[in-house]
């Protein structure tokens, strides 16, 4: 793969606000990054260093062989840029704002016609081509401000939350979308949405107070869970209580956990898989089993516990 996206040492401040603090990584193309972290992290400031919209306080940002300080131009030129809020001219019409854009990106003739046909109907928009944009509902407000970011067919896409303001069906579109464009492009994709990143994402960056502090693949980052390999099971009625505290003694389990709807979740201790172990107590036992599963692990939990300190604890009755 080729990286599209180089940065170094990258620093933002705002004062005496340290917005991104000394970070640097590299986005190849064919890799959709997932860049999470909470309010407030500097995922929004990074992304708009990226685009050039923002000036760093130090640092170098790359993108496609090109410096953003000394070439910002031929940058802007390869980038597709989603930023928060969609803002858009509200008076003019999405047909107008798109045909505008096409103006501004150098697309003329047959080839403009083409790329704009190929962005309304990708995205959905030949019902709404002739209302305001001022008119229109967030998401399809969202979905023009989408339409501009591939209507050149850049080689980076950079999109601050696009589902947001999506239905789930829009969702599921959009999604489509970029994982069919992903195959020759560079796409780093800001979200709250931890589903999305399973969804569409080959890695995952979590950043918060402006550093990066994880990196990885949806399913590294996943199993750093205290979820990854815990196993879950659900017995007939009247047999939770006395699995719970034989499954308890099982070597390589560190807690039983009761969700009160007669499921038992059995975490590991370190992640090791015990379902087999587990399987085997089962058998042994002769119990009443409706359900049985291993998890591979909650992006929800390893996010809150990197974000903040803080994973889901088991409850403190039913630990080993």
């Amino acid at each position: 793969m080729t990286a599209m996206i180089e940065i170094r040492n990258l620093v933002k401040q705002f004062g005496p606000l340290i917005a991104v603090d000394d970070i640097s990584f590299s986005v190849d193309r064919g890799e959709v990054l997932g860049f999470l972290g909470p309010n407030g992290a500097g995922k929004s400031t990074t992304m708009k260093m990226i685009t050039g919209f923002l000036t760093p306080t130090s640092g170098a940002i790359d993108v496609c062989g090109h410096a953003v300080a000394d070439d910002p131009i031929a940058v802007k030129r390869r980038v597709g840029y989603l930023p928060e809020g969609a803002p858009a001219y509200p008076d003019m019409t999405p047909a107008a704002y798109l045909s505008f854009i096409a103006d501004v990106r150098g697309l003329r003739g047959a080839d403009k016609a083409k790329r704009l046909d190929y962005a309304v109907e990708r995205i959905g928009l030949t019902g709404v081509m002739q209302q305001s944009i001022d008119t229109l509902s967030k998401g399809y407000k969202r979905r023009v401000g989408l339409a501009q970011a591939i209507l050149h067919d850049p080689e980076v896409l950079i999109l601050d939350e696009p589902t947001d303001g999506l239905d789930p069906n829009q969702k599921h579109e959009v999604r489509g979308l970029i994982s069919e464009m992903a195959e020759n492009k560079a796409i780093v994709i800001s979200t709250h949405i931890l589903e999305e990143v399973d969804a569409v994402c080959s890695r995952a960056m979590v950043i918060a107070d402006g550093r990066v502090v994880a990196d990885g693949t949806p399913a590294e980052l996943e199993a750093r869970s205290r979820f990854h390999n815990a196993v879950t099971l659900r017995l007939e009625d009247g047999a939770t209580a006395t699995a719970a505290a034989d499954l308890a003694k099982l070597d390589g389990v560190a807690a039983v956990e009761p969700d009160g709807n007669g499921r038992l979740t059995l975490f590991p201790t370190d992640g090791a898989p015990i379902l087999d172990s587990v399987g085997q107590l089962v058998r042994e036992r002769g119990w009443p089993v409706n359900e049985i599963r291993v998890e591979g692990g909650r992006l929800d939990d390893v996010f809150r516990e990197i974000t903040t300190g803080r994973a889901e604890k088991p409850d403190q009755g039913a630990a080993k």
